[in-house]
């Protein structure tokens, strides 16, 4: 038994190709996964229902989802009624943040993860942001990860107390076609996760959305097929 086997990680869980091969990644290390998804007003709840099945599908040991109300503040294509950007080069690499970025999210999600990790007596919380194949979004970054790590050793009882909490970002710098290829190695089934900004009820895929075209272009670029239902 490896030391890591009977540790503990929260994972956060979205419900797309990118959580899932994190959680695939750190049951593969040997943790215990406690995946967390967070329904903050998303759009659609076609992902949540993705995160929970994907969950359970690569063997986590409890997924929870929690209710946070973004819908209340807005600012985001994702939590307003602004129109999704469809067709548009946001993840171009030209450094502009589309309307799809949600304030803050990943530093509430983090934050939520964080607390619940404490709770369990975890020092290790596991995300699948990127920073390669990314949208432009500020918290997808290393400096933000790190920043957050950090912040996460400084802020909590058990952090000043000497715990050590990492934070996990195993996708960092990962092609979109590189997490493809490590989610078909890790026996992934990628037709179970929702990607799409605007998916429908039963989790179709507009394949129109930045989302939408990052995914396409990554099973595309590894060669592999396209497992998406589409509208």
């Amino acid at each position: 038994m490896t030391e890591t086997s009977t540790r503990k990680a929260v994972v956060l869980v979205s419900g797309g190709m990118d959580s899932a091969v994190t959680v695939a990644i750190a049951r593969e290390q040997g943790y215990q996964v406690h995946a967390l998804s967070v329904a903050y007003g998303q759009r659609h709840s076609s992902e949540l229902e993705a995160s929970e099945r994907v969950s359970h599908l690569l063997g986590a040991v409890e997924h929870k989802t929690v209710q946070v109300d973004l819908r209340s503040i807005g600012g985001s294509a994702l939590t307003a009624d602004i129109d999704v950007p469809l067709d548009d080069d946001a993840h171009d690499g030209d450094g502009h943040i589309p309307a799809t970025y949600v304030p803050a999210r990943n530093t509430i999600m983090l934050s939520i993860a964080l607390g619940w990790a404490e709770v369990l007596g975890s020092t290790d919380i596991w995300c699948g942001v990127n920073a390669v194949d990314y949208s432009g979004y500020p918290d997808c970054r290393p400096a933000f990860i790190e920043a957050f790590e950090a912040l996460a050793n400084v802020a909590t009882k058990a952090g000043v107390e000497g715990a050590g909490f990492r934070i996990h970002a195993p996708l960092m710098r990962m092609s979109k076609a590189d997490i493809a290829r490590e989610g078909r190695r890790l026996g992934v089934d990628f037709s179970t996760t929702v990607s799409c900004y605007q998916a429908d009820t039963e989790g179709r895929a507009c394949g129109h959305c930045d989302a939408c075209r990052l995914r396409a272009q990554g099973f595309r670029e590894a060669g592999l097929p396209d497992p998406t239902r589409y509208v």
